[in-house]
């Protein structure tokens, strides 16, 4: 069995028969939805890492990943776990089998395959160090065994705690290793401890991540919003602003001088100008590629319809409107936008690779402090 006190970045554990499964959700909040997508994606380990100070140069890992596989696409390549020694990469993993999802995109339909845990060497230099293995952002992973040739100690970290919530960008999609999503990227060069809760289709303002974040210790916080409802044409105009300050009145409720930045989101060309929802390319579908289109209708922005144009407006409104010392306002456009665009384009129309979130963690980096 693995030492809680070695996983961070999770917010719960669950206790199951093998070992321990990383959620970025406590189960009270997991209760309140259920949608399909969010169970999925909050069980993935974006972010989540075993931090451990250690003299080992030997360590054996079993996980139990839960692969997924959709229909008609190409096949995921396994998740990777990235092996950090006192702040520096020095190797990379992946786990074959496991157990398989297999998702139809086109009806939500998912068929389940039970599969077998898979073992991990790790080799370490000599000496006293701290290690960190970030599990792989987009696949779930559950924590069976640790074993290693010397004795294990949660590592000392004494840096600021930044909780961030966003989208699939958040999350690390497209990213192809577990250090490369932005908010990793940013979080290393900035010298943050990352909670990062990122979840894939679903930041979606509900009021139960609110509460979630309210809850979780933090010195800075991040919310990274918008595409998500812009995607699942999930609201109106008239309901974005009144929804984001409830969101912001409850974070407030359990940080009251906490420093937020509200980030609106980055330059994605389909969605500009033409509201959501979002719906696969049927066209690059045939072709064995994954893609998106905008499937809705300019004119409706004229009534209440949202575009990210739409979307950023709003939320500079909401900062401006609350008068908040320590509420600040980042443009998206202003991590990646649209010269950005030209030069590095989103693969699949929606998502950045992870060229991309290496500039926008950069960026964001750069922006200093809260």
């Amino acid at each position: 069995m693995i030492d809680p006190t070695l996983v961070v970045g999770a917010l719960e554990l669950e206790h199951t028969d093998g070992g321990l499964l990383p959620h970025r959700l406590p189960a009270w909040a997991r209760a309140q939805t259920d949608d399909p997508q969010l169970a999925l994606v909050e069980a993935q380990p974006a972010g989540v890492r075993l931090a451990l100070r250690t003299d080992a140069t030997h360590l054996e890992l079993d996980v139990l990943p839960t692969k997924r596989r959709y229909v008609g696409a190409p096949a995921r390549p396994d998740g990777w776990y990235d092996v950090l020694v006192d702040g520096v990469l020095v190797q990379r993993l992946q786990a074959p089998g496991g157990h398989v999802l297999d998702v139809d995109m086109m009806t939500g339909a998912s068929t389940f395959t039970a599969g077998e845990p898979t073992m991990l060497v790790i080799d370490l230099p000599a000496g006293t160090k701290d290690v960190e293995v970030w599990l792989p952002h987009d696949e779930q992973t559950e924590l069976i065994d640790l074993r290693a040739d010397a004795v294990l100690a949660p590592a000392d970290d004494d840096r600021p705690r930044w909780v961030h919530h966003g989208s699939s960008i958040s999350h690390g999609s497209v990213a192809t290793h577990p250090t490369e999503p932005w908010p990793v990227v940013a979080a290393r060069l900035a010298g943050l401890d990352l909670v990062n809760l990122g979840f894939g289709g679903s930041a979606l303002l509900d009021p139960f991540v609110a509460r979630t974040i309210r809850d979780t210790p933090a010195d800075l916080i991040s919310l990274k919003l918008g595409i998500n409802v812009v995607n699942q044409d999930l609201v109106r105009r008239r309901a974005l602003g009144p929804a984001v300050h409830g969101y912001l009145d409850t974070i407030r409720d359990g940080h009251p001088d906490t420093p937020i930045r509200l980030v609106s989101p980055i330059h994605c060309g389909i969605h500009e100008a033409v509201p959501g929802s979002t719906a696969p390319d049927m066209a690059a579908l045939a072709e064995g590629r994954v893609a998106f289109v905008a499937a809705g209708d300019p004119a409706g922005v004229a009534r209440g319809a949202l575009t990210l144009e739409v979307v950023r407006e709003v939320l500079a409104g909401v900062v401006e409107r609350r008068g908040d010392p320590h509420l600040s306002y980042v443009d998206g456009l202003a991590l990646y936008g649209a010269d950005d665009a030209v030069r590095l384009p989103l693969p699949d129309h929606l998502h950045p690779d992870s060229v991309t979130h290496q500039l926008i963690g950069e960026r964001f980096a750069a922006l200093g402090a809260w």
